[in-house]
């Protein structure tokens, strides 16, 4: 019986790796990183080949077929909140309000952000667009800036998968 778990621990763990090493895979292929995401594909179909010949090999085991599945869905989890905790990539952040916000402005500026100022004309008049590429591990206090200061505040985030030249600041910390 201690064999059968061991050898069902050893699926659910191999399939928790394969399963997150993928969710980083794909993520780090749509923002580009090609080289990257292929050197993580060859461990991550390496490890899935081990582990689905250990399950094929003893279909008759329902602790297999359980710990096969319950990897797969804890690898999914834990790919994503390991991705989410690395936060790669940057993203492009639009903040429209009715007033020229200049303390806005000047807080995010400080805070190390670049932002460009645009004035535009929206269903009830004049709006002041601010525009600004964050780096993801940066965009929380990005957000929470403009929520504490610009309450009232519309804005929107993009994915910055390419972009040249511009500012966009170095990571402070508070």
């Amino acid at each position: 019986m201690i064999e059968t778990l061991l050898g069902a621990a050893l699926i659910f763990g191999m399939r928790v790796a394969d399963v997150s090493l993928g969710t980083i895979r794909v993520i780090l292929s749509f923002q580009g990183r090609s080289v990257i995401s292929a050197a993580i594909g060859f461990v991550e179909v390496t490890i899935y080949v081990l582990a689905i010949g250990r399950v094929v090999g003893q279909l008759d085991s329902i602790i297999n077929i359980v710990a096969y599945s319950g990897g797969f869905a804890a690898g999914t989890l834990l790919g994503i909140a390991l991705e989410n905790r690395i936060a790669l990539g940057t993203r492009f952040v639009r903040v429209i309000t009715h007033r020229p916000n200049e303390a806005l402005v000047e807080t995010l500026r400080q805070e190390g952000f670049g932002v460009t100022r645009v004035l535009g004309e929206g269903m009830q008049g004049k709006v002041h667009i601010l525009l600004s590429v964050v780096r993801r591990k940066d965009l929380g206090r990005f957000i929470n800036t403009v929520q504490d200061m610009a309450p009232k505040a519309f804005f929107t985030v993009e994915d910055a998968r390419a972009f040249q030249g511009g500012f966009v600041g170095r990571r402070k910390t508070k």
